[in-house]
């Protein structure tokens, strides 16, 4: 119904350097209490798989800790088990006067982990009408986070307006500081408060999001960041009061490269919303290098999926973002 791409699975042997393709069984999951008639789906060649999750022992049946699924998206937890915002493998022109497009993983290939690994690597291969990649995860799972050093080589088929590296996606509907588009009875709502940059000068940087009023866009310009990330700092239940949502809970995503990326852009769109249900934040780095029809980009990073980010300014933390008047009592102006 939802996601209509067919996503095809391998598993690797590597002493005989061979991939099995998985084909989709029924007897391969556990359909109670999910309401299938596990009969309409019997015999049936044309079910595919959408894409895939990892569970973490010794709690396999309930603890899924990464998800890749629909398009290039994936996401992971860290000790809350609590998803937010969400990654892209690839963002090609999000904010230009064409239409974004939305590269699929086609494919994966799964190193098989012994039971007691608590890392494991995925390959992926990524297609698109403009670019097409190669992709490897190494994926950590930690005891308060999870960790991905990934790299990618990406081939553009047809010259690009912007290419977006690291993407991620997440939602801001109202915090502290505006809830002029928020109609709800809970204080805030959000996956993410804030986005923080440590650019390649040493300079640190925080930026409050925003629920604008019209589309808003805004490029940082960098040299071979130290690293960039959407944030959620905020995790007092009592600031959310959400016992569905949980946003107390969700995690920031801090990306670290590895190695010079170059100059370049941390971009950041905001869209406007009224609700919570859609994505209106998104962030990637921009290459200032033109992206060219035939030729390949490499790029590696560290993604962290955690409560709080890896590292931090030695100078302050943010407690909180306020807007409006201040410095004389409310109704009284400067004369």
């Amino acid at each position: 119904m939802v996601f209509k791409r067919r996503v095809r699975v391998y598993a690797v042997d590597q002493t005989q350097a061979l991939a099995r393709e998985i084909h989709f069984r029924p007897e391969l999951f556990n359909y109670h209490n999910a309401g299938v008639d596990t009969q309409q789906i019997e015999g049936r060649d044309n079910l595919w798989f959408a894409g895939f999750k990892v569970n973490k022992a010794p709690e396999l049946t309930r603890r899924d800790i990464v998800s890749f699924l629909g398009a290039s998206y994936f996401h992971a937890v860290d000790d809350t088990y609590q998803y937010g915002l969400s990654a892209r493998g690839l963002a090609i022109d999000t904010f230009t006067d064409k239409l974004e497009e939305f590269p699929d993983f086609v494919a994966f290939w799964f190193e098989t982990p012994k039971a007691s690994d608590t890392t494991f690597t995925v390959y992926a291969l990524l297609d698109g009408p403009s670019a097409t990649g190669a992709y490897r995860f190494v994926i950590h799972c930690e005891p308060q986070r999870v960790v991905m050093d990934i790299e990618k080589h990406i081939h553009a088929r047809s010259d690009i307006k912007q290419l977006g590296i690291s993407p991620m996606t997440s939602m801001f509907s109202c915090g502290t500081n505006e809830r002029r588009m928020c109609d709800t009875i809970h204080p805030q709502i959000h996956d993410s408060d804030r986005l923080a940059m440590w650019r390649g000068n040493g300079e640190w940087v925080c930026r409050p999001l925003n629920n604008p009023q019209k589309l808003q866009f805004n490029a940082y310009q960098d040299e071979d960041p130290k690293g960039f990330g959407l944030l959620q700092l905020d995790h007092n239940f009592d600031n959310y009061q959400d016992v569905i949502g949980w946003y107390n809970q969700r995690p920031s995503l801090w990306v670290e490269p590895v190695g010079p990326w170059g100059k370049g852009s941390v971009n950041l769109l905001e869209i406007p919303t009224t609700g919570e249900t859609l994505d209106n934040i998104v962030c990637f780095w921009q290459p200032a290098e033109p992206i060219k029809a035939g030729n390949e980009y490499s790029f590696r990073y560290r993604l962290f999926w955690s409560g709080e980010p890896p590292v931090s300014s030695p100078l302050a933390l943010v407690k909180a973002t306020r807007t409006g008047m201040g410095g004389f009592p409310e109704g009284v102006g400067p004369r």
